[in-house]
């Protein structure tokens, strides 16, 4: 086995655990464990549990990226494709890393290694929906006069119904946590240029 490919091996089974046991309960021992390896093995390629948990972490986060990319560089209008990212995004949606990601916030705020790999996978998630906002712009699709902020206040609430849904069982439907989402993105967008509804705003 290759350097990367044990990289890779150790990472996923890295996230697995952590799934299981949660960011801060889980030890450089139970990665080894669940592969038969030395916890020197671990250490060797990633030196500490922090280094170890954010490289996971990360791994998770751009398996959902990647998704994210292919569904807003589809060919078709920029509504659909935000339409099938927010609802893939969306906590009642298809994305598998919710969990996850809720134990990482909780995690980074004590661990700034963490906190850097969060920040950073976030901004590339709003990257990618003010790029094809701000498409649907230029094309006359719809009205958003501020991309940035569109995107910011729509990962805010998916964001928290993730926590509503994820932490808080009975809090929220997972029918009705679809329908603000998608009531959000019909506010922010706003009507085509050139509609009755655009000219009455």
């Amino acid at each position: 086995m290759s350097v990367a490919e044990r990289r890779e091996e150790l990472l996923r089974a890295a996230i697995e655990q952590i799934e299981a046991r949660g960011v801060a309960a889980v030890r450089i021992a139970d990665v080894a464990a669940a592969l038969g390896v030395s916890n020197a093995l671990v250490l060797y390629h990633f030196s500490t549990k922090e280094r170890l948990v954010a490289e996971a972490f990360a791994r998770a986060a751009q398996d959902d990226l990647a998704h994210l990319r292919k569904l807003v560089d589809r060919r078709t209008t920029a509504l659909r494709r935000l339409r099938a990212a927010v609802r893939w995004y969306a906590p009642t949606g298809q994305a598998k890393g919710w969990r996850l990601w809720i134990e990482g916030w909780a995690v980074s705020l004590r661990e700034p290694a963490l906190r850097e790999v969060a920040r950073g996978l976030d901004q590339e998630w709003k990257a990618a929906l003010v790029e094809v906002i701000t498409e649907g712009v230029a094309a006359g699709e719809f009205a958003c006069p501020d991309p940035a902020g569109t995107a910011l206040r729509l990962t805010a609430l998916l964001d928290g119904l993730a926590v509503q849904l994820t932490s808080y069982e009975g809090a929220v439907s997972r029918t009705r946590a679809q329908e603000w989402a998608d009531e959000a993105l019909d506010r922010e967008l706003g009507p085509a240029p050139g509609t009755p509804d655009a000219s009455a705003r």
